[in-house]
This record gives structure tokens, sequence and C-alpha cells, in this order.
């Protein structure tokens, strides 16, 4: 498997995205889950949408950054626009 991961996390209390980066999706997911992550935690309940992996981190952290501009927003929701809540 692919070491960086670039993932978008959508709450099922606003439907605002969250999109962060991890070498280790379970363990990050786990730490948003129990409200650890200080950012997401007023946001819980959440839903992985999206995640993809890459050999490099500085194209991930690229793609991450991408996906918080309005732009990346705008690709993320067509991307996506069968399964969004």
């Amino acid at each position: 498997m692919l070491p960086y991961c670039v993932y978008v996390l959508q709450s099922l209390h606003d439907e605002h995205f969250y999109i962060g980066f991890t070498t280790d999706l379970v363990a990050r997911l786990k730490k948003h889950e129990d409200g650890l992550v200080p950012a997401t935690a007023p946001r819980r309940p959440l839903s992985l949408i999206y995640c993809e992996y890459h050999r490099s981190k500085a194209d991930a952290l690229r793609r991450e950054s991408y996906f918080k501009t309005s732009v990346g927003k705008k690709a993320l929701k067509l991307m996506l626009r069968n399964q969004l809540t």
C-alpha cells in the first residue's frame, strides 16, 4: 500500500467537509471519532467519503492543499455528487 493518504470527511451534523492528510488512516479516523481532533470534535458524527493514497508525501500534501481551495471543493462535489448527503 502507498504510505500517504489524503482523506475527506463529511460532517453529518453540518454537512461540511474536513480534508486531511495522514500516514495511518485507521488511527486518524479513530482520533476523529473519539473527539481528539479539535477541528472536527464539535462537528461529529463524521463520515469518510473519500480517500486517495500517494507514494510521495509532497504529492499528497499538494493534493490536500488543492482540495482545501474553493476550486478543489467544487471538484470534490462534482466527483462525489452521487454519494453526498
